[in-house]
């Protein structure tokens, strides 16, 4: 499909509205019913990947490149647009997907994207949006800075994020909501922020707990230094996770999902033989404790 960019960048602060968490019962929350999605036969689903130069954190890059292979391997087509800092942002898009960064990053990607407006259009025009770690927050209410400053977030899902110690470091495996129809998810997180949500968001997915006790992660983080079960959030087609990974490749069912709403229909079956083999083995190792968050260098910026 063709993306055009916003033909009319508003100056100033976009105000978006929340968007609603939908009940158990929509089918909002299940593939196939975005309404967004390309029509006709030449049409192309049309991704946009978000400042990957500013949030682009562990190679949340590859979260793109995954769900242009799964939906190449279903015969659909796919045209990718990447917004850089000072580009417009597409606003016909039917997916948008933006990574992890740094402070400064994650500060500029979220005034930049409330002073366009068109993010926050394309999702009441029903888009879909997957957002990593800083992602999650930019696209949240709002979320706290190194020295203490809190900037305002896009408003898109019902989360404010405030610094947290210790930080959370380590691999994490999580059961999502099951409305989301998804098998269990993996990744690794490396963040310093707790992040609540409100009542307009619903968590993606709950922490799994070890045998010995203790959750496999810290997820969201909020509520005290161990979090408080919960990992991620969504509400309608707006998805964000700390997970990385990339946490599409390692959660191939996610990446249907989000290509499903995107597209406004079921995905036709995507054969991989191999991939429950590993991801069982890497569910089997978080939940034993063999991959300590201690092998990972907790000094080491999100």
């Amino acid at each position: 499909m063709n993306m055009p960019a916003n033909p009319a960048q508003p100056s100033g602060r976009a105000a978006p509205p929340n968007v609603p968490a939908p009940p158990a019962s929509d089918a909002a929350a299940r593939p196939g019913t975005a309404p967004a999605g390309p029509s006709g036969p030449d049409s192309r689903l049309g991704i946009v990947h978000l400042y990957p130069t500013l949030m682009g954190t562990y190679g949340d890059a590859g979260n793109v490149a995954v769900l242009r292979h799964r939906a190449a391997g279903r015969g659909i087509g796919v045209e990718i647009v990447t917004v850089g800092p000072g580009d417009p942002v597409p606003a016909l898009g039917d997916l948008y997907v933006i990574g992890g960064g740094e402070d400064h990053g994650q500060v500029v990607a979220a005034r930049l994207l409330r002073q366009s407006g068109a993010l926050a259009a394309a999702v009441t025009r029903g888009a879909a949006v997957f957002a990593v770690c800083a992602g999650l927050q930019v696209i949240g209410t709002d979320f706290e800075v190194a020295g203490g400053a809190i900037e305002p977030g896009l408003g898109l899902l019902d989360a404010r994020t405030r610094r947290r110690e210790p930080r959370a470091v380590g691999e994490v495996l999580a059961d999502p909501d099951p409305a989301l129809g998804l098998d269990f998810l993996t990744g690794y997180e490396n963040h310093g922020g707790g992040t609540e949500l409100g009542d307009g968001a619903r968590p993606l997915a709950r922490l799994r707990e070890r045998p010995g006790g203790g959750h496999t992660g810290i997820g969201n983080g909020a509520g005290g230094p161990a979090g408080d079960g919960t990992e991620g959030a969504y509400a309608g087609h707006v998805l964000g996770t700390y997970l990385h990974g990339p946490v599409l490749a390692r959660n191939p069912g996610l990446a249907d999902l989000l290509l499903a709403w995107a597209a406004g229909r079921d995905l036709a079956p995507f054969a991989a033989p191999y991939v429950p083999e590993l991801r069982a083995e890497r569910a089997a190792y978080v939940t034993a404790g063999t991959l300590s968050p201690a092998a990972f260098d907790p000094a080491v910026p999100s």
